[in-house]
């Protein structure tokens, strides 16, 4: 009996075109399923590995934040079952990837879709809401309990808290689970056409990153005496040119800084390939005592609570619970699988993509 196969998108080589490979359909055993995988969303790591080849061996399986229908589950499965919408975020394994047909992995990098969401809609959410929690738990080191126990107050719940472009997808997404524990000095800064919209979603106050003055603006927000004026800082982009010399401006001693990894030393172009670094502290004199960490989103699962818990029940809940929202989304068109694809790479690689998210159809049907 021939063995079923399904169409995978592949990098053969940084900055070659996209191909479409035929990869073997794997049964699922254990705890895993086997998932039809409708819709996908990109993420700067795509960008990054097919412009930069960033931390991969080529030939290339893509895509980590999928949208399907269960069409298949191991036998110790627990909460998951054939015919289940989920969406989830999955990278470890080849078998995992989002950008193919099918993918087969364990049930615990999934969550099912609350029935008021499209696909299209839950799937902005798994790679950032991820993002978010690790962020937060590993960086700033601050905790996440879930159940979230009633009358929760965090600790550091007076300290303000700064969000370095929050209209991004994991802006977003951080700006809204540090709400939800109850943390309410969150200060932003975005481009002025997002700043009610991240108010809504929490932010105290927001700033123009693009102003000239925004480092005195943000010092002068914030007068703590001989404290750090922000003792947390995300840094949601990662740039040696954009983001990272006014947050080392900002950050004291005692601060701690959590940038978004790979640091970007120079952006992809259409003529030119991008450079990176996976050292958080590159280029920028930090004041001593700071403390600069490298997210590094793809370890999530060694905290037990997020393997358990975080996609499986976490994330769904949240969601239809109203404590989260989906991003906004621009629908990336096209006829094939390596159509869409290729148009949603140009359009990060354009750099022309900011408060929504690119969300693209995998499977035809």
């Amino acid at each position: 009996m021939a063995t079923s196969t399904h169409n995978g998108l592949v990098i053969v080589a940084p900055r070659a075109p996209y191909e479409i490979h035929q990869f073997p359909t794997i049964p699922p055993v254990d705890d895993e399923i086997r998932v039809h995988v409708k819709w996908t969303a990109s993420t700067p790591l795509d960008l990054h590995e097919a412009d930069g080849g960033l931390l991969i061996e080529t030939p290339f399986r893509t895509g980590s934040t999928s949208a399907g229908v269960v069409v298949e589950v191991g036998p110790n499965v627990k909460h998951l079952k054939v015919g289940d919408r989920v969406f989830g975020f999955a990278h470890q394994q080849p078998k995992w990837k989002a950008h193919q047909e099918y993918a087969t992995a364990p049930e615990w990098v999934f969550g099912k879709i609350p029935d008021n969401f499209s696909f299209e809609e839950a799937v902005t959410l798994p790679d950032n809401f991820v993002t978010a929690f690790n962020t937060i738990s590993a960086d700033l080191g601050l905790p996440t309990p879930w159940p979230k126990p009633d009358g929760y107050v965090p600790p550091k719940v007076d300290h303000p808290i700064l969000i370095w472009s929050a209209a991004s997808s994991v802006g977003r997404l951080t700006l809204q689970v540090l709400k939800f524990y109850g943390y309410h000095h969150l200060i932003v800064t975005a481009s002025p056409r997002h700043h009610e919209a991240l108010k809504k979603l929490g932010a105290e106050q927001a700033f123009d990153y693009r102003s000239p003055t925004i480092v005195d603006d943000l010092l002068n927000a914030s007068q703590r005496g001989d404290a750090p004026p922000y003792p947390l800082i995300v840094d949601c982009i990662g740039s040696l040119e954009g983001t990272i010399p006014p947050i080392s401006k900002i950050a004291k001693s005692g601060t701690t800084v959590a940038i978004m990894l790979p640091v970007i030393l120079k952006h992809a172009s259409e003529k030119e390939a991008p450079e990176y670094s996976m050292d958080a502290s590159v280029g920028a004199q930090w004041a001593e005592g700071v403390n600069v960490r490298g997210v590094r989103t793809h370890f999530y699962w060694k905290n037990p609570l997020f393997k358990e818990k975080l996609q499986l029940e976490i994330m769904p809940h949240m969601l239809a619970a109203g404590h989260v929202v989906p991003n906004r989304t621009r629908i990336v068109e096209g006829s094939t699988l390596l159509e869409r694809a290729t148009k949603a790479l140009e359009l990060l690689r354009s750099g022309g993509v900011s408060g929504e998210k690119l969300v693209w159809r995998v499977s035809e049907e």
